[in-house]
């Protein structure tokens, strides 16, 4: 290679622009925690001929498959492959998905022998079926190897990671799909004001979300996309969700009160990635990136899982020719004007309170199970017509017409297990809100200060025992319900009061707790008070003290089943 030690497939000038060869020309570091370190500083990143070597070492020690095609097999077969095609005229593999070849600095030789490795590595992975990300992948890498065939090899060995537990590119659209409807979720929780506005200015918020891996493989810069790259190596797949978080809270802060360049909220990102230059540098995305307190990996893990099974439960596992069955109920859809009908909350509340639940239960309509006007004001008639049904929405208004609730991850009948004594259940995608006077919502307290603990260590259960999650009505399989995502007991928690999110017995019905409750409501359904609690770090939904004038509970319901 010649100095500074580009290749053949790159070129020089463009490649000078973007990122100039000013670092160090050696790594000495064995250790992963300083190389963690090392790749979040960007201590290769100005470095071509480091950069290459490091990525030689890392995906050398990707742990494979016992047969993985190497760089020998890739001159083996390239000229059977290719025959006698130009290589620009080369069709890609149907599993990139017409995702388009980013060039970044390679010249049209480079341009083509990325063609030529994505159709090897379609004839030796025939199970990829879906691969979007790939190309960029294989262009990024293509820079620093010394020719096609090593880049074959180290795309290869990142394809065939054979470790359970370090996810690194998806290769289904099963797989995509469920990473997509996980960003969504992470959105929701982490980038909330960024999710309102997704919310109002796109018909489908989850195809918005569904477009987040382009942000990273395809539409950031080179010297963007490469310093991601030397992290998500070193980490694995969660730092692609937190630069995506990022980028995420820069295109809101940035557009925030001003008008969409165009009515395609899902092309504005794309531009503005694009031209993410003009807002940020990459230092400065992956600060706010590695600022954002994601849950762990595990925790992260079991988020897809459950988003991977409620397709599953969708039939939903290869994509649609024509349209994508996958697509998020958009809220203006889930909740029918013409057939939505409560005591309590409004069409637009409704939409409001659909926007804020996890998205595998997005997929299902809004299912009333019960009314106080239409059931009675009694408790064991509400734990009758609950039961059975997972999760559950909880709305409240007062005789002051003030209106709040919160979103309950578990079955009420969980309550029976206690022997009749009051206790705590439920997860930690249990929340509480209020929509009249203001509208606020309040999350479980260690989603925003992860401070108060650390993951416990547990093992990340097989796919099959994912909580239970699309259908309304609860698996009587026990292994669906082995771990489900944000159970407390996957955290070590200062005392149980952060964990306290409902509980129900015969004379009243808890939400949250520790130093104050939520919500109390009483047997008869006729008093409750609201206060702080530990569990939710909440301020009172409404007053204090208050007498309820109804009550209703909601289901989710799966349009197909009806």
């Amino acid at each position: 290679m010649d100095s500074p030690g580009y290749n053949c497939f790159v070129d020089r000038d463009k490649m000078d622009a973007s990122i100039q060869d000013l670092g160090p020309k050696e790594l000495n570091c064995t250790e992963l925690p300083e190389l963690k370190q090392l790749a979040r500083q960007g201590y290769w990143a100005q470095s071509h001929a480091l950069r290459g070597k490091v990525y030689q070492r890392l995906i050398r020690d990707i742990p494979c498959r016992t047969v993985t095609p190497d760089a020998s097999v890739y001159s083996d077969i390239v000229g059977k492959i290719v025959g006698k095609h130009s290589s620009s005229s080369l069709p890609l593999p149907e599993f990139v998905d017409n995702t388009q070849v980013p060039t970044y600095c390679l010249n049209t030789r480079g341009e083509g022998a990325v063609r030529k490795i994505l159709l090897c590595i379609a004839n030796q992975f025939p199970d990829i079926s879906f691969c979007p990300a790939l190309p960029a992948v294989v262009a990024l890498l293509l820079h620093y190897s010394i020719d096609e065939a090593e880049c074959f090899e180290k795309a290869c060995r990142i394809l065939a990671c054979n470790d359970p537990s370090k996810k690194l590119i998806d290769q289904s659209f099963l797989a995509f799909e469920s990473s997509c409807m996980t960003f969504g979720d992470l959105v929701n929780k982490y980038c909330q004001a960024a999710h309102k506005l997704m919310v109002a200015v796109s018909e489908d918020v989850l195809q918005v979300y569904s477009d987040w891996q382009r942000w990273l493989f395809g539409e950031l810069p080179l010297n963007y996309f490469a310093r991601v790259f030397d992290v998500f190596l070193v980490e694995g797949y969660k730092v692609l969700y937190r630069v995506a978080l990022a980028i995420l809270k820069f295109f809101h802060k940035v557009r925030a009160g001003q008008p969409l360049e165009s009515d395609n909220v899902k092309q504005d990102i794309r531009i503005f990635v694009k031209d993410i230059a003009k807002t940020v540098s990459p230092e400065k995305l992956l600060e706010k990136a590695f600022a954002i307190r994601l849950f762990s990996r595990k925790e992260i893990q079991l988020l897809q899982m459950a988003n991977e099974k409620a397709l599953k439960q969708k039939g939903i596992t290869v994509k649609q020719k024509s349209v994508s069955l996958s697509k998020r109920q958009f809220v203006h859809l889930a909740v029918h004007a013409e057939n939505f009908r409560s005591e309590i909350v409004s069409v637009k509340e409704m939409r409001d309170i659909w926007s804020w639940i996890p998205e595998r239960f997005a997929l299902c309509q809004p299912l009333l199970l019960f009314s106080s006007l239409q059931h009675g004001y009694s408790l064991t008639r509400f734990y009758f017509q609950c039961e059975g049904h997972e999760p559950t929405l909880l709305l409240i208004k007062t005789t002051q017409k003030e209106v709040c609730g919160a979103y309950l991850s578990t079955d009420w009948s969980e309550r029976n297990k206690f022997g009749g004594k009051l206790s705590f259940f439920g997860t930690g995608e249990c929340f509480v809100f209020r929509l009249q006077p203001e509208v606020q919502r309040y999350e479980w307290v260690v989603i925003k200060h992860p401070e108060l603990t650390r993951p416990a260590s547990f093992k990340a259960p097989e796919a099959a025992a994912a909580p239970s999650l699309l259908s309304h009505s609860v698996s009587s399989d026990p292994a669906d319900r082995l771990s489900p995502f944000l159970a407390a007991r996957h955290f070590n928690l200062p005392s149980k009061t952060e964990s306290m999110f409902m509980a129900g017995g015969n004379d009243c019905l808890i939400i949250g707790g520790g130093g104050g409750q939520a919500l109390y409501i009483d047997g008869d359904l006729n008093r409750g008070r609201t206060g702080h609690c530990d569990t939710f770090n909440n301020q009172p939904l409404c007053s204090e003290n208050f007498l309820i004038s109804a009550v209703e509970a909601w289901g989710f319901q799966d349009p197909d089943t009806q």
